[in-house]
């Protein structure tokens, strides 16, 4: 059996598509080859982009509107993209700092845009819809819907009126159904929800394209990405195929609405563990806890580093929080079960009994 795997990300992958590698590494669909070894401009690997691209148009029932990119670079880079490629040198642009990713974020567009802070949060909260201080007439909003570090999440999307609203979803993309037509662009790093590091999903309005910079490397114009249909330059195939085969699992487990239902049961269980702890306890307001990473302690670092220790040895692997924030964090993406919950929250108990 194999251990529960709580990390940050990269993150657990469904077993099912581990196992589906692991049996087609060498000869894939019969060719004789791994995927990692045929053209990405081949028919056969043409087939599994455009089978990714419908499948995730379908799980998040993706306008016709919008072009899909599969690109590289990570979330990070996206922080230097999404503004050489959506607004003009110096131009205004909104942003929502919600925690450290949104900081990034924040420090990146420094570089190439005039950034105005719309709201800020100290970290246990996310700023709420009242105040937020919009212009309307910036080029963009920006906001990190998830944070990873910090634990905290958007219970709700920000109404920027005719601005395009921008999102990170590296961590909460596929989680749970959203109404795509509310953002302009949506970006996400792949290795928490979608498959193995080295992916980019862009999901941006039709509309947006074509306003990047002069100086924009061809390779990151969203409007040549788009017209080579992601396949510019070399992608990361092995990625995007190992991608491919979760979102086909995603499918079969009765789209983004069921797989939101499981979320919120391994998140609802592991909360309910800590507000009914005298040991272990989140500093995050409630209405801002984050379903998809779950950050807590003991109160002091001795006592969570023997959690930690004591955890990994019991098959409860990865629990270590962030070093800005220290304590534990629990990542409960899509591909863990409920069952890696209920056994952290029964060893949390066992080792709360023990401590009294």
């Amino acid at each position: 059996m194999r251990e529960f795997n709580f990390s940050a990300g990269p993150a657990v992958l469904p077993l099912e598509v581990l196992e589906q590698v692991r049996d087609e590494l060498l000869d894939w669909d019969g060719s004789g080859a791994s995927v990692m070894e045929v053209s990405h401009r081949g028919a056969e690997f043409m087939r599994v982009a455009e089978e990714a691209e419908s499948d995730l148009r379908t799980l998040l029932g993706i306008p016709a509107d919008y072009e899909v990119l599969f690109m590289q670079g990570g979330a990070s880079a996206q922080f230097a993209l999404v503004p050489m490629n959506l607004t003009a040198a110096q131009a205004p642009v909104d942003y929502i700092d919600s925690g450290y990713w949104s900081k990034k974020a924040v420090a990146e567009a420094r570089r190439y845009c005039r950034v105005r802070m719309a709201a800020s949060s100290d970290g246990t909260r996310v700023p709420a819809p009242s105040e937020l201080d919009l212009d309307p007439r910036a080029s963009y909003v920006h906001y990190t819907p998830n944070e990873t570090i910090g634990g905290v999440e958007f219970p709700y999307v920000p109404a920027t009126g005719s601005v395009p609203l921008i999102a990170d979803m590296s961590s909460s993309i596929l989680s749970q159904p959203i109404d795509v037509s509310r953002f302009g662009l949506i970006y996400a790093g792949a290795q928490k929800n979608l498959g193995p590091a080295g992916l980019t999903l862009v999901i941006v309005r039709k509309a947006l394209l074509g306003r990047a910079r002069p100086e924009t490397p061809s390779v990151f114009d969203y409007q040549r990405v788009a017209e080579e249909k992601s396949l510019l330059n070399t992608p990361p195939t092995f990625a995007w195929y190992v991608a491919a085969l979760v979102l086909k699992w995603l499918k079969g487990l009765g789209g983004l609405a069921a797989v939101a239902a499981r979320n919120r049961a391994k998140a609802d269980a592991l909360y309910g563990a800590l507000d009914a702890s005298a040991l272990f306890k989140t500093r995050i307001a409630p209405e801002a806890r984050s379903r998809m990473n779950v950050v807590f302690s003991t109160g002091t670092p001795e006592t969570d580093s023997a959690f930690i220790e004591a955890a990994a040895h019991e098959g409860l692997n990865h629990l270590k929080g962030h070093r800005a924030v220290g304590g534990m964090r629990a990542s409960l993406y899509n591909a863990m079960p409920l069952e890696g919950v209920q056994a952290l929250v029964e060893f949390m108990r066992e080792f709360e009994r023990k401590c009294a």
